[in-house]
């Protein structure tokens, strides 16, 4: 037995050190795409190199605001949407795991225990009938069973490469979606604070158009101004008035939408009312081709074409036979109180090869599959590039406008509250007609919000950036997905 176990010990080393050489199907390479060197738009972003980049974790904490701050970390543990990818990421790493057990033996102990009676009416031999013994008999057995798939063409180590793949790309994903959470967390929330300083900004012209009003009743009682000056100025109280509670309604759709972002009961989700004091901070941008090694869904784009990838390799190892070692050592007796003596041992070692001749076509068949499947993640990892680079050009495009807008818009606010100063004064005197001072007033609250619309478009447009450039994923340690979960 030990003559026989060597001779298979040597084959099964020399079948492994076979096998450890080559693997069927193509090696992976990333596909070559077109990067630009530089962006078209950078204004007054400047291109940072990768040590410098903005902080890849709470990236959040750059508009300095303590409220956004509690709401992303609060989504972290509260989010349903979160939790169910951490699952994904779980179930992916489960599947990688067990495509690995594949490249290792499998043993198994089994046990088997039994009673047999014979036919007494069966002669032993053709001229022998028997007599009235008992023809009983017992098993007990107990073997130890292995069996190994000799992985010489690489099928077992291309499964497991694109399982280790597909996890790595689930990971991505989740990295995406953290990442789109949290932007929308952001804009949602500056988008409410936006709404905040609206209705501070309609209650101060409430408050001045009122005074306006009472300043025509007290002309009109005197003979000064007509029922018509005063029809007009209670029209303009009564449309900004109105606005106020239009106002009202968004930041309440607000609420609600952030509540469901961060994982909360909207019946039970506050937001207190604050100041809009956020201000765009300044990002350093990626030079393109870092973009590649940022953005978790190009991340996640190429794990799936690398799974891809090493799928044409096991469709292709089906041309090629599948050798399996099998071998089994162990106690066999017909009574229970021999089973362990040295002549019960029993042992078997064999092996077996499978070599398919016909199959109509179906590996021709299954590697075509393969490839095309491959040809499509080429695709679409090439089109999550460029959608990518649109994405960083368009938030930049639309920063150096706001930029311009902003400075303009903050123009036009200061000429409206000085033309509404003077318009006042003239009424006042009585220069002018209350139309004036009317039209002044109702530019004046135009400019101003228009002035936050900018604003809240240009703190909208870094969020958008930081999510273009990948914001705060690191692409070299995803984060355990029993953490994310939690």
């Amino acid at each position: 037995m030990k003559v026989v176990a060597a001779k298979w010990g040597a084959v099964v080393a020399s079948l492994a050190l076979l096998a450890a050489c080559a693997s069927v199907g193509p090696d992976y390479k990333r596909p070559e795409t077109a990067t630009p060197a530089a962006y078209e738009n950078t204004g007054p972003w400047k291109v940072a190199a990768p040590g410098d980049l903005i902080s890849r974790g709470e990236w959040w904490t750059l508009f300095n605001d303590p409220v956004l701050d509690e709401l992303e970390r609060a989504a972290k543990q509260s989010s349903p949407t979160l939790a169910a990818y951490a699952a994904r990421v779980d179930q992916a790493r489960a599947a990688a795991g067990i495509a690995d057990s594949f490249r290792y033996p499998e043993v198994g102990v089994g046990a088997t225990v039994g009673r047999f009676q014979a036919s007494q009416d069966r002669p032993d031999q053709p001229s022998k009938k028997p007599t009235n013994t008992e023809y009983q008999s017992g098993v007990y057995r107990v073997p130890v069973v292995v069996s190994y798939e000799v992985d010489i063409w690489g099928r077992v180590r291309r499964l497991n490469e694109a399982a280790v793949a597909r996890a790595d790309a689930s990971a991505a994903e989740y990295q995406t979606v953290a990442l789109t959470l949290e932007s929308e967390i952001a804009s949602t929330y500056f988008r409410l604070r936006q709404t905040d300083e609206e209705r501070r900004i309609l209650a101060q012209n409430i408050e001045l158009q009122r005074r306006a009003r009472d300043l025509v009743a007290r002309r009109k009682a005197g003979g000064v101004a007509s029922e018509l000056d005063l029809a007009r100025a209670d029209t303009e109280l009564a449309l900004t008035e109105a606005s106020v509670e239009e106002v009202k309604r968004r930041r309440e759709d607000l609420r609600l939408a952030l509540a469901v972002l961060v994982g909360r009961l909207p019946e039970t989700f506050v937001v207190d009312e604050g100041t809009f004091h956020a201000d765009p901070p300044a990002i350093p941008v990626d030079l393109p081709a870092t973009l590649m090694e940022r953005r978790p869904d190009i991340a996640e784009a190429e794990k799936r074409l690398v799974a891809t990838n090493a799928e044409i390799g096991v469709a292709k190892a089906a041309y090629f036979p599948a050798i399996r070692l099998t071998g089994a050592i162990g106690y066999e007796s017909s009574e229970l109180s021999e089973l362990l003596d040295s002549s019960s041992m029993i042992w078997s070692l064999g092996a077996s090869l499978f070599q398919p001749v016909f199959t109509a076509g179906r590996i021709g068949f299954q590697v075509d599959r393969a490839k095309a499947a491959y040809d499509e993640n080429v695709a679409m990892y090439r089109g999550r590039l460029l959608r990518a680079f649109r994405e960083v050009e368009s938030s930049l495009s639309a920063l150096r406008t706001l930029d311009a807008q902003a400075t303009l818009q903050a123009s036009a606010r200061q000429d409206a509250a000085r033309a509404l100063k003077l318009a006042e004064t003239r009424y006042r005197a009585g220069l002018v007609m209350v139309i004036e001072v009317i039209d002044a007033q109702r530019t004046a609250l135009r400019a101003e919000r228009e002035a936050l619309a900018v604003k809240g478009a240009q703190l909208a447009s870094t969020v958008s950036l930081v999510k273009a450039l990948g914001g705060g994923w690191d692409g070299r340690k995803a984060p355990p997905a029993a953490v994310a979960a939690r």
